[in-house]
């Protein structure tokens, strides 16, 4: 009888101690990685905007895939969109919107999509440019040729930052009140 319960205290104690190193592990860690996502953040905003202020919104309006919302002194926004890809949430782009409301930009905070393949999106500059100066979501889209997943993942993302901004303009223009 002994000999049965002894692998079984001998693999719990082990689990015990495993479970134990990655709860502290998550705990020192997990400042240094959020100041991480911030840096990622706000170093994205200025390669949109140039170098300036921008208050971070608490709020993403109950809008799912819009992970923050960022505003300028002068009325400029920077909506960060995670959406889907041919990776599940492989799209992670912060999308410009100027003062009238129009997309003035796109920066990658990250891709997760093919090499070669799905990441022609964020290679490829006039694919972007495509999105430059809409006001409104569309449907119409110039999908990249072997990156059809990762080009509607890029137009579901837009459309996402174009909806928000448009549903919530006085609110994220007034700090998100």
């Amino acid at each position: 009888m002994k000999d049965n319960i002894k692998p079984a205290a001998v693999l719990t104690a082990i689990c015990v101690i495993a479970s134990l190193l990655l709860v502290f592990a998550h705990e020192l860690t997990k400042e240094n990685i959020a100041k991480q996502k911030e840096l990622r953040f706000s170093t994205s905003v200025e390669a949109l905007f140039g170098k300036t202020d921008s208050t971070l919104l608490d709020s993403n309006f109950g809008v799912d895939g819009v992970e923050a919302i960022a505003v300028t002194p002068d009325g400029k926004t920077a909506v960060q969109v995670i959406a889907d890809g041919y990776s599940k949430e492989g799209i992670n782009i912060l999308v410009g919107i100027d003062q009238n409301g129009a997309v003035s930009g796109i920066e990658f905070v990250s891709l997760g999509e093919t090499p070669g393949l799905g990441s022609k999106v964020e290679e490829n500059g006039e694919f972007r440019k495509q999105f430059y100066g809409e006001t409104e979501p569309d449907t119409e889209l110039d999908a990249l040729s072997g990156a059809t997943f990762s080009s509607k993942g890029m137009r579901a993302a837009v459309n996402t930052a174009l909806t928000v901004y448009t549903e919530n303009k006085e609110a994220i223009l007034n700090g998100g009140k």
